[in-house]
């Protein structure tokens, strides 16, 4: 991709390659070390199989957006963010118990197989999955630091390193915090601020303009665009969650409801309930049996209360708010259609 053209396709292909190439060579090198890595080795490679890369496109455009020229170098710097966030993903399915992402098994799931015949097979193979995430996030700052840009280029990012695996790690432990307790919206918008705006688009898209030398102001205009747009699409992922298709969407309905976690969806509706409403969530939210009955229940009770309205007008709010504040940063023309693009495509989609 050496024009001024975005076409998403073509550059999901760029990241693509680079990934299997370099997780695949990760991968082998780890099983050499012991046939019995071979399942471990296995799971690096799936981690990377799927995905969107909107994180790399964030990347890509901070660095475009600086009026920077395409660079290999560049793409290759921005698909380590996929690495972060496979390794985000590896330990939010741990920390979920979920049983399917992009429909398959998650990590700690496909990995019982391996040590079924092990006592406690169930914790050895939750702790494989752990380490799986652990080495991804290694194998991230890796492939940042090998991409060939100049070093001092990557001096200028180094910094907001440090402050992405903190926020999200932050974001993570909150959730986890939260989870179980009664829904509160601001917290819920705090969980999902640090466990997935920040490093999903506003750290993507700053990393992007640090290796490109941005000037603080068009870095301002990349946090006031980011950060709204970050949770926008949180906030499609939570309806996603519960309404979406689990064909599209790859993973469980139930999810949420049975983990009981601080989504702003759960929130909105218990705020919204009445005493006999919160009555009924109450027997039903955080049930590990849930049924399809009781799914429906919930779901029936959100509609009735409008809150997947409600949450819909949150995410055009906030995507009004990223698209604002980008048609008054200074970025390039090429960039500004780029980032308008991938906000509309971040926020509206049924996967």
């Amino acid at each position: 991709m050496t024009s001024d053209l975005w076409e998403p396709a073509r550059f999901k292909d760029r990241v693509d390659v680079i990934l299997r190439q370099f997780v695949g060579q990760e991968a082998e090198l780890f099983a050499d070390i012991d046939p019995l890595l071979g399942p471990v080795a296995d799971q690096l490679e799936a981690a990377v199989a799927d995905g969107k890369r909107l994180r790399a496109a964030f990347c890509y455009w901070g660095w475009r957006g600086a009026g920077q020229p395409d660079s290999d170098a560049l793409v290759r710097a921005a698909a380590s963010m996929e690495l972060v966030h496979a390794a985000a993903v590896v330990h939010d399915d741990l920390i979920d118990d979920s049983p399917m992402r992009h429909g398959r098994p998650t990590a700690h799931v496909a990995l019982r197989g391996t040590v079924l015949d092990r006592p406690r097979a169930s914790a050895s193979a939750r702790s494989l999955a752990m380490l799986v995430g652990d080495l991804l996030m290694g194998l991230a700052g890796q492939l940042f630091a090998t991409s060939g840009l100049p070093a001092a280029y990557l001096a200028r990012a180094r910094p907001l390193w440090s402050a992405l695996t903190r926020e999200l790690i932050a974001g993570e432990c909150l959730e986890i915090l939260r989870t179980g307790t009664d829904p509160d919206t601001a917290a819920s918008l705090k969980v999902i601020r640090y466990k997935t705006a920040k490093y999903t688009v506003e750290q993507p898209l700053l990393i992007g303009g640090a290796l490109a030398g941005a000037a603080g102001r068009l870095r301002e205009g990349y946090s006031a665009y980011g950060l709204p747009l970050g949770e926008a699409f949180q906030l499609r992922d939570d309806l996603l969650g519960l309404f979406g298709n689990p064909e599209r969407t790859g993973k469980a309905n139930a999810d949420d409801v049975r983990g009981q976690r601080p989504t702003a969806l759960l929130a909105e509706t218990w705020r919204l309930a009445g005493a006999d409403d919160r009555d009924r969530l109450r027997a039903l939210l955080g049930r590990p049996d849930l049924d399809a009955e009781g799914l429906r229940a919930v779901r029936d009770m959100m509609r009735e209360l409008r809150t997947p309205d409600r949450i819909e007008d949150m995410i055009t709010v906030r995507v009004r708010e990223a698209l604002d504040a980008l048609h008054t940063a200074e970025v390039s023309a090429p960039a500004a259609r780029a980032l308008t693009a991938l906000a509309h495509s971040a926020a509206a989609r049924l996967s």
